[in-house]
């Protein structure tokens, strides 16, 4: 039998030779049964995709770039794994680019990645820097982007995010119902769109109890554990702060070490409350109460709109999409106490 091309094999189907090309890529778009009855017919007529051709002839990579920050922290581990299913689900590979917060490689993977190398780009940025003109630089480029948890205000893209205000708001509060008086906020990067939005459901529930807000318990920190640790260890000292929360996981760990090493007991003498999707959150000695982002439906909905891009064309600002998910506060024993 002569073989047939994908326009013969749609028409015999009487479907778009696009329908046929995503049932063959594994979109999970496509109806089962369509998809079963496509196949059906392939077989029955010796038809064979040429993907490699394809690729060629679309100039795909078929590949996407993942850049984060870190990956020790679960909750990026998290986000890859929902971003990678739906790549594969879309017949894609992912690439991953690793920045550990350093402005200069992310600078560095933008540069290489407006060649081609890759379709599109899902993104959680450093924040390092208040220059993001090479962001800008790429946007004039046809390669879709999608930011995800920590973003560029000034960027215009599309984005996923949580609901980090209302989150600290409610994570603060609880503090203060708990009988909080001197609650430290935890920051390492202020200007980062989650530290912005952070700091004011922070600063807002000071407000709501009637609080005044004291800079001092505004804690600024970094990357590094031991440079937290002693940084930390000289706040608890001089502001004696009876509640802490932490806006990001690393700024917990770093308080339980210090809390330990000064004799003080969290859940009574401090309590703690973190942004964390730690999975042995609930294994530290005391468990620690967290406000647990839904990271792995973050990465699938980031990895969503990317494909709904690449499968749609030509970017326009005005079809970028605005994504908030919802966070949960889990309440355990940092902050009930013993």
């Amino acid at each position: 039998m002569d073989s047939i091309n994908i326009k013969q094999l749609a028409e015999k189907l009487n479907l778009s030779t696009s329908t046929v090309s995503r049932a063959f890529r594994g979109h999970s778009d496509i109806n089962k049964a369509t998809k079963e009855k496509i196949l059906a017919m392939a077989s029955e007529l010796n038809y064979q995709p040429n993907h490699m051709a394809s690729n060629l002839r679309d100039k795909k990579s078929k590949t996407i770039a993942v850049i984060v920050p870190e990956i020790a922290n679960n909750f990026f581990s998290r986000a890859i794994n929902g971003i990678e299913r739906i790549a594969r689900d879309n017949g894609y590979h992912v690439l991953i680019y690793l920045t550990n917060d350093e402005f200069e490689k992310e600078v560095a993977f933008i540069s290489e990645l407006h060649n081609g190398r890759v379709d599109g780009i899902i993104m959680s940025v450093t924040g390092e820097a208040n220059d993001h003109s090479h962001m800008h630089k790429f946007r004039k480029k046809s390669i879709p982007l999608v930011f995800f948890d920590r973003m560029y205000d000034d960027v215009i893209t599309s984005r996923v995010a949580t609901n980090d205000y209302d989150s600290s708001f409610s994570a603060t509060r609880h503090l203060i119902d708990r009988g909080c008086k001197r609650v430290a906020y935890l920051v390492v990067n202020k200007n980062l769109s989650i530290g912005k939005m952070r700091m004011q459901g922070y600063l807002d529930a000071l407000s709501s109890a009637k609080i005044d807000f004291n800079p001092g318990l505004v804690i600024e920190c970094t990357n590094e554990l031991n440079r937290n640790i002693a940084i930390l260890k000289n706040a608890f000292n001089s502001i004696k702060p009876d509640g802490v929360f932490a806006s990001v996981e690393r700024l917990a760990i770093a308080s339980y070490y210090v809390c330990h090493n000064m004799n003080l007991t969290i859940g009574n003498d401090v309590k703690i409350i973190c942004f964390s999707s730690l999975e042995i959150a609930s294994l530290l000695n005391p468990a620690l109460s967290t406000i647990t982002q839904p990271a792995y439906d973050m990465g699938v909905e980031a990895a969503r709109i990317l494909f709904r891009r690449l499968e749609g064309g030509e970017e326009k600002e005005n079809d970028y999409e605005s994504v908030v998910l919802e966070s949960e506060l889990i309440v355990r024993q940092s902050t009930l106490g013993i």
